[in-house]
């Protein structure tokens, strides 16, 4: 099955959601845990979350994906920045048991000045805290464009956070197809060659799911900028081949294009009809 959805709130509920992913064609969506640009989360409402797993039992929606505000930088050389994140984790991870097996993405920071090798050191040192063997999710770390002080913008930077885990096997990786591209992997003309890389440096068996973009930037231009699927440098031709190639088309694809409701809607469906089962 073509698992294909986009980015949603939640604000309305997870019920409200998941009719929303239906109606356009999809069977999944990803959600921001809070305010992405801040820290606040609405209550659990335990009812609409009842009533969203029985809809999602009936409608096909196997799995959603979770994804951590943008203010949570564990890479961060501000000590209060870090126990913001550390608490971020903690607290959205406790709600994801609720899910059993679910997904939560996150960038893994910026080192802010402190050189990758401090930064990263920041980032192992809050997973070693938060991940706990019991837990069900899985914490996906996504692939960077590579702009400022990102950490994550090569595979090899990526591995070296999760081969520096305890925990490891609670770790996995969201690739960014806009994020490779700008970070210079060609996916467009050697998409082969980059997915024997990442099995390589990082193992293909940690790859969970893909946020489907294109890219508004220049190949290897280090610049995250989305575009919608076909107007920009990667291209149609390219995407169709992502989403059809036989190690990546089981897995949960993510759109976060600059789009409306029918905009995603489209573009849905422009990839149900180009998707090979």
């Amino acid at each position: 099955m073509f698992k294909i959805g986009c980015h949603l709130s939640i604000s309305n509920g997870f019920l409200r959601a998941a009719k929303e992913i239906v109606s356009i064609g999809g069977n999944t969506y990803q959600y921001f845990s809070r305010n992405p640009q801040g820290g606040a989360s609405k209550p659990w409402n335990q009812t609409d979350f009842l009533n969203f797993k029985e809809y999602a039992k009936e409608n096909g929606i196997e799995i959603l994906l979770c994804h951590a505000p943008y203010t949570l930088n564990a890479a961060s050389k501000t000590p209060e920045t870090r126990e913001f994140a550390s608490m971020i984790f903690k607290d959205d991870l406790a709600k994801l048991e609720a899910f059993g097996n679910a997904l939560y993405n996150f960038h893994p920071g910026s080192h802010t000045g402190q050189g990758v090798e401090i930064g990263t050191d920041e980032i192992v040192e809050i997973l070693n805290d938060v991940l706990y063997e019991e837990m069900t999710t899985t914490v996906l770390l996504e692939t960077m464009s590579g702009k400022g002080s990102e950490i994550g913008r090569s595979f090899e930077e990526i591995a070296n956070i999760i081969n520096r885990v305890k925990l490891n096997n609670k770790l996995g990786v969201c690739l960014d197809t806009c994020h490779v591209f700008s970070a210079g992997y060609d996916i467009v003309n050697n998409l082969d060659e980059v997915l024997d890389e990442f099995d390589k440096i990082i193992g293909l068996d940690r790859l969970k799911a893909i946020h489907l973009n294109d890219s508004k930037m220049p190949f290897a231009s280090n610049k995250d900028r989305h575009e919608k699927i076909g107007y920009g440098t990667i291209g149609l031709e390219a995407i169709i081949n992502i989403i059809n190639h036989p190690k990546l088309k089981h897995l949960p694809f993510y759109l976060e294009t600059p789009n409306e409701l029918n905009g995603y809607k489209e573009e849905i469906e422009l990839l149900k009809n180009n998707w090979r089962s």
